[in-house]
């Protein structure tokens, strides 16, 4: 069973920035997607971010586009999302997410099987 473990979140005033790593351990090994969802009060939970292992591919949502990057690193076996300059509407519980189905960077959330327990991010005006 595949575990997830977030880390990084906090509070930061508009235009701060905060890097948001997550821990991948356990099977399954065939990871075909890596990605980042939030999601905020009274909201569903929208993706952020996506990474497809096997061309390095990513996707973005408009939102965030030029503000975030998704990277991978192997040998820590962790996903992170670099966001800069943040902004009040960033404001959400952040999830990393893993699908082994996936065959696009573009991946819809119901791709994705095994989630993390989430990791706040709170930016202030």
């Amino acid at each position: 069973e595949l575990q997830l473990k977030e880390s990084g979140g906090g509070s930061v005033e508009a235009g701060g920035s905060l890097k948001l790593s997550c821990v991948i351990s356990g099977w399954p090994r065939m990871r075909y997607c890596l990605g980042w969802f939030r999601q905020a009060p009274g909201k569903e939970r929208e993706g952020v971010a996506t990474i497809y292992i096997r061309d390095s591919s990513t996707h973005y949502a408009d939102s965030v586009k030029g503000r975030f990057t998704i990277s991978q690193d192997n040998a820590k076996n962790t996903v992170n999302l670099q966001m800069n300059d943040l902004k009040p509407e960033d404001t959400a519980m952040y999830y990393c997410a893993v699908s082994i189905t996936c065959l696009r960077a573009n991946a819809g959330l119901w791709e994705f099987a095994y989630w993390g327990q989430g990791t706040q991010v709170t930016v202030s005006s």
